[in-house]
């Protein structure tokens, strides 16, 4: 009986791994353009790492993450997102991250125990960055800017910019009293888990998808119209860089994060008409995350996320296909394979990729296969040719083909490489 994968979990092969290693590629590219620096942080984390990060009355931490004792009576848990431990490796690490501003991306899978889906399995990946030190406007754009070309080159169309402002603790306290209020006065047109939120985290209130809960929270009051002088004029430069930075944007006053940690900006990339699912990608300001994991001070920081799976769905089918092969070697026979098998061994280490059968099928089998492989070259290995150390080398792109010797062959492919590089 063959074992399957457990529920929720999916094999990546190819060609399909191919479009995650080209996207993966294109992520560090952008990376490394905004001077982000790769962190690699455990699968498994002490549980109250998320409890206090995520927040212990939220879904993840009551219902979904994969929680266990060890052996040693510790409680583990395997990580559900990326910026709780990434906040814990800097403060663990604070001598070694350097001069602030310090600058990370991660890239990675998360688990969580929840219904599997379209687009959403337990076991996910996701891409992240985050910057650490700076409370700059000026941060922010950047964190945005990045996020907004790496979509743009990844090929994702017809995505829009929102984004809000939450405010600081010396502003949000108003707010959160005239949200309850009206909160309230609406009780009995929420719906039942939205009532639950009402006392504990109104703001959650106003994230709910529910028709009914949009509906009767349209005409509440916007946290813009509550910011203190600081939290406004940080806004206002957020918003004058991204302008300038030609970044199209729009405000949604509706767009909040649930837990006190998170502070000023907060964006997403949506598409819009998709109904609740319309978030592509989404990040925000967290001034007060490192405080709450344990750090002596406020840490200014701001990052993001991208849902590997649920991008790869919107950017639709594309290419998958695997690299082709620049060469590929024909044998007229068996004897000829060690020879064959050498010269392959020469064109993989000056980086051609070079392929060829090892099975001893025919001539035809193995020029239809040469075919499927896209090579540009087909190098033959003749009994002829052999005795005269030479081999037929057939341009696929040209439709020419000539005999010369096996040495000159392999010299052109890998000069070629070289110049190619």
């Amino acid at each position: 009986m063959t074992l399957a994968t457990v529920r929720g979990m999916k094999d990546i092969l190819p060609p399909e791994s191919a479009r995650w290693t080209e996207l993966e590629g294109l992520f560090r590219a952008h990376a490394v353009r905004y001077g982000f620096l790769e962190i690699r942080t455990p699968l498994l984390e002490r549980t109250e790492l998320f409890a206090r990060a995520v927040g212990e009355t939220t879904d993840i931490v009551e219902k979904e993450m994969y929680t266990f004792t060890d052996r040693s009576g510790e409680s583990l848990t395997v990580r559900p997102e990326g910026t709780a431990p990434v906040v814990r490796a800097l403060l663990n690490h604070r001598a070694d991250a350097g001069e602030w501003p310090a600058r990370f991306f991660y890239i990675g899978p998360m688990f969580r125990h929840e219904r599997p889906q379209k687009g959403r399995l337990r076991q996910f990946h996701q891409f992240g960055a985050e910057a650490f030190g700076t409370d700059s406007p000026y941060a922010d754009a950047e964190a945005v800017a990045f996020l907004h070309g790496f979509l743009a080159a990844a090929g994702l169309a017809g995505v829009s910019l929102e984004i809000n402002s939450l405010g600081d603790p010396e502003c949000r306290p108003a707010y959160l009293d005239a949200l309850a209020s009206f909160l309230a006065a609406k009780e009995g047109e929420l719906c039942d888990d939205c009532r639950r939120r009402a006392g504990r985290n109104p703001l959650r209130v106003l994230d709910c998808k529910a028709e009914r809960c949009v509906r009767a929270t349209a005409d509440a009051p916007s946290i813009l119209d509550f910011l203190c002088g600081p939290c406004r004029d940080h806004f206002h430069g957020v918003e004058s860089a991204l302008a300038s930075s030609g970044i199209l944007f729009s405000r949604n006053p509706r767009m909040v994060r649930g837990l006190d940690y998170y502070r000023r900006t907060t964006f997403e990339f949506v598409i819009p008409g998709m109904g609740a699912q319309n978030t592509v990608a989404a990040g925000g300001r967290y001034d007060g995350l490192a405080e709450m994991l344990g750090g002596r001070e406020r840490v200014p920081a701001i990052g993001f996320a991208v849902g590997v799976e649920r991008l790869l769905m919107l950017l639709g089918e594309g290419r998958a296909a695997g690299p082709s092969a620049e060469a590929y070697l024909v044998v007229a026979t068996p004897a000829l394979l060690p020879e064959a098998f050498r010269r392959k061994m020469e064109l993989s280490a000056c980086g051609v990729r070079a392929d060829m059968d090892y099975e001893g099928r025919s001539v035809k089998s193995q020029f239809r296969r040469a075919d499927r492989s896209g090579a540009r070259v087909v190098l033959v290995f003749g009994e002829d040719e052999a005795h005269r150390g030479a081999v037929v080398y057939r341009d696929m792109e040209r439709g020419l083909q000539e005999e010369i010797p096996a040495e000159t062959a392999i010299r052109r492919l890998c000069d070629r490489e070289k110049k190619e590089e």
